[in-house]
This record gives structure tokens, C-alpha cells and sequence, in this order.
């Protein structure tokens, strides 16, 4: 059985390395991505979600989502936060363990809504994309809340969630090989690189690379085979670590740092030889980490310390370290300034900023929009996304504490540089809310 398993994941790996290549094609993406959602929703059903197949394969959405808007195979805009609500609520529906749902996040759910009756989104635009763009996100994590909240999970089973997860990473890595052009053709300057990263946005690309430094790291702490061969693993988590310097967009690598640090430091808290492991640990990243960096910034001509240091192409420090997004925040905040209690209204905050500046330029920053388009009401919302994460992992042993305390930074860090444009960042947050335990049938230990 041990085998097979093992064959399995190898097979999994090598399918998504070539469906890489594939999704070239714009027509097999069309195909393939509507197929994934199909395919995960008659098998929710059929096992009525008794392996918690509902997270498996939100997972796998959730990890896609960039893939799928790379390779054009996006039938709808927010078509994998449909799909991944979809999926939580026929699981809640069919599963045979009836699970109770908190009232909180419906509470929350409806505190969102209130916010499309102040709403005022100027003709023509359509009313419906506006408020679809910045409440599906929303909801989204909202509905993977009901279903995550305090659901038991071992080790085990959320490690073959982050799998699924990890997957599509795998053949975004290989659409990058074959879709960006030689690094030595590739003009790079002070800024994010479109053409280093497929052409697509290199914010979005750099932090679903970064879940996949992530999600290949715990592994190799875990002594996890990804691949089945560690080998393999290594190499994986060397070059996705590399193309992640690549794109030269900084949120979604120090992100993904970030979460490691504080992953890693309570997973080495929790073993017993806590020296050793942090000098064994330590050694292999800096090692590693120093390499692909010496090599990506003399690949970049030096471009890539510019980069990080907030230099322009000629070396000049920049004034502004957030590229813009300051502005963005300080019109919110002026949004809630001059509506405090409900806000601008849903969608209204971008059509304000057309007014004033003459530019039409969506948020980058999730806290600052639920402030100016919701209100006082946006900042319940954000006190709630807050607390109750914290007030669930604060009675969970430390091995516990490592995940919860990654999966909430990805998603707070995450939507204060990209927002929620993607799906990931409400997957993410539901798995914050979850119980974590050893083994089955074992109750939660403690320390």
C-alpha cells in the first residue's frame, strides 16, 4: 500500500509537470479548467465528503486559480470562488457527520451585504461585476469559515490537503519554463517583471509561488516525500524559489518567508532535540537560500538587490517602498472619513478614485477597502476575521499552533498586498479555524 502511495504521488507530480506544457494551449485550459470543478463536484457527492474531499479539492482550485488565468482558461472571472463555495456547501449538505455551523460567519456574511445598498457605481458599468469583483472573495472565505471551523484534522490528513494544493503549483512552474523567453533576453529594471512572470500579473504569480515554497518546505520538515524522492523535492523547492526572485515582486516571496519563520521556529519548538534541529534547519536554508540568490541577482545583472532594496533601475532609492498602493490606502481611508458608519459602498471606492485622479485603479490592499466601503461596519468585519483565528489556535499544542499561525499570516499579509483577487487567500483563512491533532481518533494533545 506504502508503494502505491508513493507511485501515486510520482505519477501526480510528473501529470502535472507535462499539463503544464499542455495548458500552452489556450482551447485545453477552457477544457480542463471547468472539467477540475465538474469532476471535484461529483466526487464530493458521491463520498458524500467522507475523506474530506470538499478541502481536497478547494485545495486544488485555490492553487489553479493563477494557472487558470495564465493559460486563459477562466470561463468566469471568479470562477474557482464559485466553485470552491460550491464545494464546501454540497459538503456541508451531503456529508453523513452532520457538522454545526457557526453563527458568526453567517453573521458575517451578512454584514458584507449590507454594503451593496450604498453602492454607487456610475453608468454604464455594470453594477453586478462590480459588486461580484469585490464581495466574491469575501464571501468565498466566508463560506470556507462555516465549513473549516473548528473541523478535526490530523496531521496527516491536512498534510494531503496542502498536496492538492501544491499540485497546479507544479505545472505553473512549468508553464513559466516554457512560456517566459530566455532570462538573458528579459529587460529587468526596479520593478515587478510581467515578462518573467508569463506575461500575467507577477504580484498574483509570486504569491501562489510562494504557497509552493511553503507547502514543498513543510514537507521536507515533516520528512514528507512531495515527490516520493527527496531529490526531487529539493530541486522543486530550489526552483520555485528561483522563479519566485524572478518575477521581482516582493509581497508573495516575503510572505511566504515570513509564514515559514514562524512555521518553523514552533515546529522546532515542539521537538525534543530543539538545538540540533534549529542548527540542522537553519544551515540547509541559508545554504540553499544564499545560492539561488547570488545566482538570480547576477542572472538579473544586479537588478534583483536594486529590487529589494527599493532602487530604481539606475540605483536610485525610490520614495515610495509600496509602489503606489500608499495613495490607494490614504483614498480609502478618506472614504471612511467622509462615510463612517456604512461606508462609500460596495464596489464604489475605484469610481471614487476615477473622479479624483483621473485613473481607474482597483484596491491592493483588502483592510483599507472593507474601511472605506463598508464603514464602521467593515472594521467589525476585520475584528472578527482577526480574533477568532487567534481565540482557535490559542488552546492547540505547538505542532498545532506552527500550521494556524502560517495559514493566518498567508492570509492577513496576503490581502494587504493583493487583496483578494485570487481565491487562495479565503482558502487559506478557513484553514486557519481548524482543530489539529496527531493521529485519529486521538484527542488534541496538549503540551
Amino acid at each position: 500500500m506504502r508503494d502505491y502511495f508513493k507511485n501515486t504521488r510520482f505519477l501526480l507530480v510528473l501529470f502535472h509537470l507535462a499539463l503544464g506544457f499542455l495548458l500552452l494551449n489556450g482551447m485545453f485550459s477552457k477544457l480542463y479548467a471547468p472539467l477540475v470543478v465538474i469532476v471535484g463536484f461529483v466526487s464530493i457527492i458521491k463520498s458524500k465528503n467522507s475523506h474530506e474531499q470538499a478541502a481536497m479539492w478547494s485545495a486544488y482550485l485555490a492553487g489553479s486559480d493563477v494557472l487558470f488565468r495564465m493559460s486563459g482558461g477562466m470561463l468566469s472571472h471568479e470562477m474557482h470562488k464559485y466553485g470552491i463555495a460550491l464545494y464546501f456547501i454540497t459538503a456541508l449538505i451531503v456529508e453523513n457527520k452532520r457538522k454545526e455551523v457557526s453563527p458568526v460567519f453567517i453573521f458575517y456574511i451578512l454584514l458584507l451585504l449590507i454594503g451593496i445598498a450604498f453602492s454607487d457605481i456610475p453608468y454604464p458599468e455594470s453594477v453586478r461585476k462590480a459588486i461580484a469583483f469585490n464581495l466574491s472573495g469575501p464571501i468565498s472565505l466566508g463560506i470556507a469559515a462555516l465549513y473549516f471551523y473548528k473541523r478535526e484534522f490530523t496531521i496527516n490528513k491536512l498534510l494531503n490537503v496542502l498536496y492538492c494544493l501544491g499540485l497546479p503549483i507544479i505545472s505553473m512552474l512549468s508553464l513559466l519554463y516554457f512560456k517566459t523567453p530566455d532570462i538573458r533576453e528579459i529587460v529587468f529594471g526596479g520593478s515587478a517583471n510581467f515578462a518573467a512572470s508569463g506575461g500575467f500579473g507577477p504580484n498574483q504569480v509570486s504569491t501562489i509561488l510562494g504557497v509552493g515554497v511553503f507547502v514543498f518546505t513543510v514537507h521536507f520538515l515533516f520528512k514528507k516525500r512531495y515527490t516520493a524522492f527527496l531529490f526531487f523535492d529539493i530541486v522543486l523547492i530550489v526552483y520555485i524559489f528561483y522563479r519566485n526572485l524572478l518575477t521581482f515582486s516582493r509581497g508573495g516571496l516575503l510572505t511566504a518567508i515570513i509564514a515559514i519563520i514562524f512555521f518553523a521556529v514552533l515546529f522546532i519548538y515542539n521537538k525534543k532535540n530543539r538545538f540540533s534541529s534549529i542548527i540542522k534547519y537553519t544551515g540547509i536554508v541559508f545554504v540553499f537560500g544564499i545560492a539561488v540568490w547570488i545566482y538570480t541577482a547576477d542572472a538579473t545583472g544586479g537588478m534583483l538587490e536594486n529590487r529589494y532594496a527599493n532602487k530604481n533601475a539606475r540605483g536610485v532609492k525610490k520614495k515610495d517602498l509600496t509602489t503606489g498602493r500608499t495613495k490607494i490606502f490614504d483614498s480609502e481611508l478618506e472614504g471612511l472619513f467622509e462615510n463612517p458608519i456604512f461606508g462609500m459602498g460596495v464596489g464604489s471606492g475605484k469610481f471614487k478614485r476615477l473622479e479624483n485622479t483621473g485613473r481607474v485603479v482597483a484596491s491592493h490592499n483588502e483592510m483599507s477597502r472593507l474601511l472605506g466601503e463598508h464603514g464602521m461596519i467593515g472594521v467589525l468585519i476585520l475584528l472578527l476575521l482577526i480574533f477568532i483565528p487567534i481565540f482557535n489556535a490559542w488552546p492547540q499544542p505547538a505542532y498545532a499552533k506552527a500550521f494556524l499561525a502560517a495559514f493566518f499570516i498567508f492570509w492577513f499579509l496576503t490581502i494587504n498586498h493583493s487583496a483578494m483577487r485570487v481565491s487562495f487567500p479565503g482558502f487559506i483563512y478557513g484553514l486557519s479555524l481548524i482543530r489539529i491533532k496527531l493521529y485519529e481518533k486521538n484527542p488534541v494533545h496538549r503540551k
